[in-house]
């Protein structure tokens, strides 16, 4: 993690760009040590997950032990804009986070978020002082609307959720990155820390995971691995990667060391066969 490159949400510095999903794992400890093992600082949770009665499916008391780690629930379940406020509301009061993660997808054939109602919830979340940070399909201009509504980040899709096809929508999620004056942060999707390499090369602020580190062999393992990868995409991105060219590019001079006049090689020559030079047998004379 780099301590001089924050990430900014809701007026609160992240040195953490990995944030993690909590659905899908064995159980709360190896939970646990994936979200140790990737230094994530914001970790969202449903809120089914809440659940004081069910203590084998509570994944919120092990988390809130956890020091330097911010909850950020999620609205997962809710059909329309008004199950999600209500959601939201809920969350709060239970953990007191103002952090909400705005998803609705209300068709569990492609868990697709709906448009329409993830903009109406956003719009009244973000009006009720929280840290709104809608899951949304790759689309440039609700990206814009949902900035103008007050939303502290926008989290497009890289493809659907658990699929694990990657960065689908690249070139719609480079429109936005382009356009966003808020972090864009790529969630859903992610099969590889590769990939997650390559989201913030294009210059995303983060990425969330959760099915590629939670079904992993080894998922304190992977989630450490996602995080070498998230940084090792940030530096690239400063550093500033070069452009992809179209033809060969040397890197060394093609100078003629050998050619006479030592200028470059002229184009009718480049072929030629250079001439046999016989070493020279330099005697020494000890007399």
């Amino acid at each position: 993690m780099q301590h001089d490159d924050p990430l900014l949400l809701g007026g609160r510095a992240f040195a953490s760009r990995l944030l993690i999903g909590t659905g899908k794992f064995a159980d709360a400890n190896v939970m646990i040590r994936a979200v140790q093992a990737a230094g994530a600082q914001l970790v969202t949770v449903a809120l089914r997950r809440f659940d004081r009665d069910r203590p084998h499916d509570n994944m919120v008391e092990p988390l809130l032990a956890l020091k330097n780690v911010t909850l950020m629930p999620n609205t997962s379940g809710a059909r329309t804009a008004a199950e999600a406020v209500r959601a939201a509301h809920i969350a709060r009061d239970l953990c007191g986070s103002l952090f909400i993660k705005v998803e609705i997808h209300p068709n569990p054939h492609h868990l697709l978020p709906d448009a329409i109602e993830t903009y109406e919830a956003a719009r009244i979340l973000a009006r009720d002082g929280f840290v709104v940070m809608p899951y949304i399909p790759a689309d440039p201009v609700l990206a814009r609307r949902l900035e103008e509504a007050g939303c502290a980040s926008v989290m497009p899709l890289g493809s659907a959720i658990g699929s694990g096809q990657g960065l689908a929508t690249s070139e719609l999620l480079r429109l936005i990155i382009r356009d966003a004056r808020i972090p864009v942060i790529v969630d859903a999707g992610l099969r590889s820390p590769a990939q997650a390499a390559a989201a913030m090369e294009m210059g995303c602020a983060a990425v969330l995971v959760n099915t590629a580190i939670a079904i992993a062999g080894d998922p304190p393992a992977m989630a450490g691995a996602f995080a070498q990868a998230v940084q090792a995409g940030r530096t690239a991105f400063h550093a500033g990667i070069m452009a992809a060219g179209s033809e060969a590019s040397a890197t060394s001079p093609l100078t003629a060391f050998l050619h006479p006049q030592g200028g470059p090689v002229p184009a009718n020559q480049s072929n030629r066969r250079l001439p046999n030079i016989e070493p020279q047998n330099h005697e020494i004379n000890l007399a």
